[in-house]
């Protein structure tokens, strides 16, 4: 009989040293892992790594994955980054604080093109932020914008994360989808309105351009993301009536960004192979963080670790709410330290059967988890959202600048999560309507 404790504490010390000497979080679960079973069961037990990465490989569900990330990868490809500037200053340009409000605007909606948080953070990172510096931006507002828009990549649908959540959950992902709609919408607005507001006090921070423009010219600027909006819109529309899974919903997704970059006169056969290969690329870093977690808590369930921990937690005395407010302050400490989707595959096949037989709806708790990751991108040491925009920032901008900028940013997710909390309906509401 296998001690559940000693089992525990050689698992996670093993796996922070691995971590820790700069072994891949993937690569650190499968050595882990490997080690502990061959060690407990001998050879024989790497059957049971054979069978989990196997059951994993061929979820039908993970196939939304690649699709996903090939659409977004070819909607890039399309060229429509050139042209979010051009939207930008000319709707928002003479707002104080307007470029900075313009580029929240643009992330949200990269964020429904894309599902990924890095790709509106480089994007709007190259793109927005020297021209606000050489606007005269204040720097916290300038980049914080960046950073926090560029999170809201997880949280409005698609999203890949939301996708290895319902994967590993068995929450509908069709479902977090629609509930991530309403928060996205609503946290990109407290963005906003922080922004409007402060630089309305204080418009040295968000200086207003000069230059004016007519309806006429505003609205014909829009026509670059025009297909695009359309696109998500028929994807998404697909789910919510019932139509397509989100599996096909996600091929037809891939198979509209082809047709968009045809449209926008950007194919070409030596970008589309470009583009699969990005994506394969970044499918395959994805399917590795799968197999190594997926045969970890494996190994941690037949070991009877996941066990212990539910009736552990089932069995204290304590309100309900107490328990749900410990867990999401563990995902924001494991935020620090670990990428989004290596502390889904860890922590969720442990905490979503507690959190399902405590009453709560997994579909809630899941958007809960995402809006947490946000901040798990912008909060020190190792915000991975922090580290881009060191990569790509202009000289003269230090990685205190950085740091100092997603303070407030980080408080309005915190404020949202909050809200969500007490209101689930914010999040259920969509979900609850579909077909």
């Amino acid at each position: 009989m296998i001690n559940s404790e000693a089992v525990v504490s050689i698992a996670v010390i093993g796996l922070i040293v691995s971590i820790g000497v700069g072994i891949p979080i993937a690569f650190s679960l499968l050595f882990i892992t490997s080690a502990a079973v061959l060690h407990f069961w001998g050879p024989q037990g790497l059957l049971l790594l054979y069978s989990s990465v196997y059951g994993e490989g061929t979820n039908f569900l993970l196939l939304a994955i690649p699709l996903f990330i090939f659409m977004a990868n070819m909607l890039k490809a399309s060229g429509i980054a050139n042209h979010l500037y051009d939207i930008i200053h000319k709707w928002f340009g003479n707002v104080p604080g307007g470029l900075a409000i313009g580029t929240v605007v643009m992330c949200a909606i990269f964020a429904a093109i894309t599902g990924i948080s890095s790709v509106a953070t480089v994007t709007m990172g190259l793109i927005s932020l020297p021209e606000m510096l050489k606007r005269g931006y204040n720097k916290t507002i300038a980049i914080g914008c960046i950073n926090a828009g560029g999170a809201l990549g997880i949280l409005i649908p698609p999203s890949i994360i939301m996708v290895l959540y319902g994967a590993v959950s068995g929450a509908s992902i069709g479902h977090l989808f629609m509930g991530g709609v309403i928060p996205g919408f609503i946290l990109c607005g407290f963005y906003v309105l922080y922004i409007g507001i402060k630089c309305f006090f204080r418009p040295e921070l968000g200086p207003p351009g000069k230059e004016t423009y007519s309806i006429k010219e505003k609205v014909l600027a829009l026509k670059a993301i025009a297909l695009p909006i359309l696109l998500i819109i028929l994807v998404l529309g697909a789910m919510y009536f019932g139509i397509a899974t989100p599996t096909e919903a996600a091929g037809i997704g891939a198979l509209g960004a082809v047709v968009t970059s045809i449209v926008y006169k950007q194919f070409s056969w030596k970008e589309l192979f470009k583009v699969a290969r990005d994506s394969a690329n970044l499918t395959c870093m994805i399917f590795w963080l799968i197999f190594g977690a997926q045969t970890f808590t494996s190994f941690l369930a037949y070991a009877g670790i996941q066990d212990m921990l539910q009736q552990y937690f089932l069995s204290l005395q304590v309100n309900k709410w107490i328990i749900m407010i410990f867990i999401q302050f563990v995902f924001f400490l494991l935020g620090m330290f670990l990428d989004p989707a290596g502390i889904i595959l860890l922590t969720t096949p442990i905490f979503a059967p507690i959190v399902e037989k405590l009453g709560f709806d997994l579909v809630w708790f899941g958007i809960l988890f995402t809006i947490n990751m946000e901040m798990a991108y912008l909060t020190p040491p190792f915000g991975f959202n922090l580290f881009i925009m060191r990569g790509i920032a202009p000289s003269g901008v230090t990685m205190r600048d950085i740091y100092r900028s997603i303070t407030p940013f980080v408080i309005l997710q915190a404020l949202c999560l909050a809200l969500v909390m007490v209101f689930p309906e914010i999040a259920l509401f969509l979900p609850k309507t579909m077909k």
